[in-house]
């Protein structure tokens, strides 16, 4: 499948204020899943200076640095990418301590993989360790069905709802009211899975939700499983699938933090900030059935009513 997104992010200061360097993960990953056909990147106004970085779980990002006082900063992207996973369960485990819970990992694997096992940032509560451990009985200790239960279990049994910025709730509140954005979810499946000893992390990005061509959306959120034979691999609690060609990654990381969207401060004593973001995805079989879909159609931005007031970034789902 192709898509072709335009995502647009606007913020607008009360006054003019410094901005420290701002780290923008909007470029798709090239991947066995994926490829990056197109990108362009535009910033207002023009940086002092960037940099392309590959940050430490791989993902490219862009550093961008300024010297003179901004009163708004818009970044805007115009992106093609070319997903290719048709089968999301085309895999074996190759290591059979990893196919039954508690997973177990090949001992040379423990560096690499430690970030996304331990729970440094927020600990594993005990009801989630329970609730955990109660899905994975539910499928007999099996890893794969496990997997896939859990995503199933989270899309049909919580209340899933919009909240355009903000940090993702605790697990234990997600848990507690069986309600949340699919960045919440998604931080309950990452901490259910590395409770039982699977590697798990965070990924934002964008999928399809629904089947038509051109539909506005948000950034989406879901989680990724390491599993030995398989690699990464994609799960979204929010919408109960294993991940195929319907979701692009932009970034992935044990830590939220790192595969936010865009990541950045500014300096102004008591300056008040406001932020609104368009995103517009569409998708097709072919190249030529994509140009027809009038690529040079502009992203509708919210009204200034609609702008978000703060500091943060937009928030998935």
């Amino acid at each position: 499948m192709l898509f072709h997104v335009r995502h647009v992010l606007r913020y607008a200061y009360e006054r003019p204020v410094f901005l420290e360097p701002t780290t923008v993960r909007l470029t798709p990953r090239t991947d066995p899943a994926q490829r990056l056909l197109h990108h362009k990147l535009q910033v207002t106004p023009e940086p002092s200076g960037s940099s392309r970085v590959l940050e430490p779980d791989g993902a490219e990002s862009v550093v961008l640095w300024f010297n003179a006082l901004q009163e708004e900063l818009t970044i805007a992207v115009d992106t093609v990418v070319r997903t290719t996973r048709e089968n999301p369960f085309d895999w074996i485990i190759t290591h059979p301590p990893a196919r039954r819970l508690p997973a177990a990992y090949p001992a040379e694997y423990g560096v690499s993989l430690a970030p996304a096992l331990a729970a440094t940032a927020a600990p594993i509560a005990e009801q989630v360790r329970q609730w955990a451990a109660e899905q994975a009985a539910a499928v007999d200790g099996s890893t794969t069905d496990f997997l896939m239960h859990l995503a199933d279990t989270i899309h049909h049994g919580f209340h899933h709802i919009g909240r355009p910025d903000g940090e993702p709730m605790a697990a234990t509140d997600t848990l507690a009211s069986r309600t949340g954005a699919c960045r919440d979810t998604a931080i309950l499946y990452v901490q259910a899975c590395r409770s039982l000893g699977l590697a798990a992390r965070f990924v934002s990005g964008y999928s399809m939700h629904h089947p038509e061509e051109v539909s506005e959306h948000e950034l989406h959120a879901w989680a990724e499983v390491y599993l030995p034979g398989a690699g990464w691999r994609g799960y979204d609690p929010s919408l109960g699938l294993a991940v195929a060609d319907g979701h692009v990654v932009l970034a992935a990381s044990p830590d939220h933090h790192l595969a936010a969207p865009v990541s950045g401060r500014y300096r102004g004593t008591g300056v008040g900030s406001s932020m609104r973001y368009a995103v517009e995805v569409r998708t097709a079989e072919t190249l030529e059935a994509l140009q027809a879909l009038d690529r040079d159609k502009p992203v509708a931005m919210p009204a200034p009513e609609q702008w978000i007031s703060g500091e943060g970034t937009p928030g998935q789902g």
